[in-house]
């Protein structure tokens, strides 16, 4: 696996939710890409909690959802946003865990709408969560233009 690099991590104003390192209430995810996945290995805390030890249902979409556009900025080098998103969720997640791993890769291509399955595992690598994002991609040069977007590249 090799990590890859946020574009944003040094642009004044970027505060992501998903994905900026500096923001102090967001879950601060890394992407790594292996094969035609990309992957996150995130330790859940008590702070994402729905109800006692257990992870909050949003939060777990938001990682789902942060993945897939991961997705696309690594694979299709561009930018989007997601349109719609199926989430299901088969068993819960503690938030005593040690790590949850995220895995995303692309499912179909119908010119710039996107289909990107993410799936959720505890660490005893039991799949709890999967979700499928339907994504709206713009074209590289917008994603340029409009949104600061150069690349995503890998850490050597």
């Amino acid at each position: 696996m090799k990590k890859i690099i946020n574009p944003w991590k040094d642009v004044e104003g970027y505060n992501c939710f998903g994905c900026a390192p500096g923001n102090p209430v967001g879950v601060k995810m890394e992407f790594y890409e292996e094969g035609d996945e990309v992957v996150s290995i995130w330790k859940p805390r008590p702070e994402y909690q729905g109800w006692l030890n257990t992870l909050h249902g949003g939060i777990q979409a938001v990682l789902l959802d942060e993945i897939c556009a991961w997705v696309i900025l690594r694979k299709l080098q561009t930018t989007g946003v997601t349109s719609k998103m199926e989430t299901r969720y088969m068993k819960s997640i503690n938030t005593t865990d040690d790590h949850i791993e995220l895995r995303a890769s692309i499912q179909e291509v119908k010119r710039n709408i996107i289909l990107v399955e993410a799936r959720l595992y505890n660490e005893k690598g039991e799949l709890c969560t999967k979700a499928l994002c339907t994504y709206f991609t713009f074209s590289q040069e917008k994603a340029k233009s409009e949104m600061g977007f150069m690349s995503c590249d890998l850490e050597e």
